[in-house]
């Protein structure tokens, strides 16, 4: 039985493969964020790339995108930008 608890949907979820980005925020995205939880935040920085328009390329839209992530699962939340409508 695994101990693994989701931050967001707590027990009963499947962790994560590996790390999905580098260093000590991989590392605790790893040991407390759910696949489903994951696949979450990835649609929501698909949202936050275009309607900013980021380049993933761009190394400060790198870093505000590592912001993001880590104020999505460990902070406040990361919020859609100003004027977003969901369509």
């Amino acid at each position: 039985m695994s101990d693994f608890i989701c931050i967001r949907y707590g027990a009963g979820q499947e962790p994560l493969a590996r790390a999905p980005l580098p260093g000590e925020l991989g590392q605790r995205i790893l040991t407390s964020v759910s696949r489903k939880a994951w696949s979450e935040w990835l649609a929501h920085q698909t949202m936050l790339i275009n309607e900013n328009r980021l380049s993933p390329l761009d190394p400060k839209a790198r870093q505000f995108l590592a912001v993001e992530v880590e104020k999505y699962f460990f902070g406040p939340g990361s919020a859609p930008p100003e004027g977003y409508v969901a369509g």
